[in-house]
């Protein structure tokens, strides 16, 4: 191997310092918090149907944002998720003439959270009434809608409500007449749509300076309902036979921070399934079309699952549809358990970390659980605590063994020199091998300090400065390793 010359190391070494120095700081850029570009912090006159907008943050898994009237407060919006998405249209819109405070969350893929500062602007003084909307499923003129359809129309710029009538007949509100659904974008109707039939709509946006002005009147029409998935009865087996599947898929599913991305399963019996993903604007990415999807992005997702199901000679799918969020979680931390001796017995009390929904069992991983770490009268004896995280990312667990108590010691001694029992000392219970005393003290019943002895000593030989004290009772205090003080009487037998 040639040497090298010494000037060469020197400049290698400032070389890779230099690209050390310019990793971190990257690193350090990517994950500070970004200030709104759009509306711009101090902002007036910000229309009510404003997009918030901010710069893109690499090295993140995803935004939470809240909107408030007080600063970090989340009273119109709390802490939605943006995903990778560095921008947020509220639905419905902002409310008039107010300051609105702007909260940017970063999750970080270490698990961290971020939570940056506040900006705000100000919104605009509505003083005209909302433009009309329209529909957006069904769109205007389709054909073929399902009678059970849900009905959704745009966002109408500065409305704060909608009334919505349907009928079957142009100018017709025989099926919902007028009503304020409030300030919402979608309506469910109370049963199913007429089948093969045109149905007129007609959705008026208001707000306080009065209604949209002569919104048209829009229509669809519907199909034939051609398969029912609801659940029937079989005369030959003479049980209720549910066509659709049943899905027991939780509402919050944990993206565990150790775990990225985490393999979620659905152990729904189904004839297929489907995972999605719903993205920012309402739209839907397909993820899998297994039982099983790998996820790596906390936000809304969508999770159907479906039975085949034959009629007239063609097959039908009859499915069951669940949102669902995905939340940065983990197993908990268990960082101590306490306990102490109360009167209706004994007190145990949990303290735990890390960013999961947490609850709580005693002795059965399989529970009952509860909400709190606390458990009240508990039996003596050792147990095992189980501390859950409800989405999903694991069980911790701690064995808390038996304590110390004044039946573990002798009631009496009789040293009268014959060989037996001629001295008094604590024996260790075999089912609690963990508890280590430190010391014992003894005393006279006036509380004077007799003697002080070790476990390992013989004990106490019932004298006291060389004399034999006489038979009555005597009073002692012993602490063990973890702390707890038990004290207890006994007797002195001559």
């Amino acid at each position: 191997m040639k040497n090298v010359p010494l000037d060469n190391f020197r400049q290698l070494k400032t070389i890779l310092l230099g690209i050390l120095f310019i990793l971190q700081a990257t690193l350090a850029m990517a994950q500070s918090c970004p200030r709104i570009t759009s509306p711009a912090n101090g902002s007036l006159e910000v229309p009510v149907g404003s997009t918030i907008t901010w710069p893109p943050v690499p090295g993140i898994i995803g935004y939470l944002i809240s909107l408030g009237t007080t600063p970090g407060g989340g009273d119109i919006l709390n802490r939605r998720s943006a995903g990778l998405t560095n921008s947020y249209t509220p639905e419905v819109g902002l409310p008039e003439n107010t300051t609105i405070y702007v909260t940017i969350s970063l999750f970080l893929f270490n698990g961290e959270l971020t939570i940056c500062p506040s900006e705000e602007f100000t919104t605009e003084d509505v003083i005209t009434p909302p433009s009309c909307t329209s529909l957006i499923m069904p769109l205007n003129n389709e054909g073929n809608v399902s009678v059970k359809t849900e009905i959704q129309w745009a966002y109408a710029d500065t409305a704060t409500g909608y009334r919505l009538s349907i009928g079957t007949s142009a100018g017709a509100a025989d099926l919902v007449d007028n009503l304020d659904v409030g300030n919402v974008l979608t309506f469910n109707p109370p049963g199913d749509l007429p089948q093969d039939s045109p149905v007129y709509v007609t959705i008026t946006p208001y707000n306080e300076n009065g209604d949209g002005d002569s919104c048209d009147e829009e229509s669809f029409t519907t199909g034939n309902a051609v398969i029912d998935c609801n659940a029937y009865f079989d005369p030959v087996s003479g049980e209720i036979v549910p066509r659709r599947p049943e899905s027991n898929l939780p509402s919050q599913i944990g993206l565990c921070k150790n775990e990225i991305p985490t393999l979620i399963s659905s152990d729904d019996i189904a004839d297929g399934f489907r995972w999605f993903k719903i993205n920012d604007d309402g739209t839907e990415s397909l993820l899998s079309s297994t039982s099983e999807v790998f996820l790596s992005e906390i936000g809304a997702y969508r999770y159907e699952a479906y039975n085949f199901v034959e009629q007239g000679g063609e097959t039908f799918e009859c499915s069951i549809s669940k949102d669902f969020n995905v939340v940065l979680s983990e197993i908990a931390q268990i960082i101590s358990v306490s306990t102490s001796q109360e009167a209706d017995g004994r007190e145990i009390q949990m303290e735990v970390s890390g960013i999961g929904d947490y609850e709580y069992a005693l002795d059965n991983i399989e529970g009952p659980y509860q909400n709190s770490g606390t458990f009240y009268r508990v039996d003596e004896g050792p147990h095992t605590v189980y501390v859950n995280d409800r989405n999903g990312c694991g069980i911790a667990q701690r064995i808390i063994e038996r304590e110390l108590t004044p039946d573990d010691f002798p009631k009496f001694f009789t040293p009268n020199g014959d060989g037996i029992n001629d001295f008094w000392q604590y024996i260790a219970p075999s089912d609690s091998n963990e508890i280590q005393l430190t010391y014992i003290q003894v005393f006279d019943r006036y509380g004077v300090l007799l003697t002080q002895i070790t476990p390992n000593s013989k004990g106490w030989d019932g004298t006291y400065n060389g004399q034999p004290l006489p038979s009555s009772s005597y009073w002692f205090k012993a602490r063990d390793n973890l702390n707890n003080e038990i004290q207890g009487y006994f007797a002195l037998k001559r």
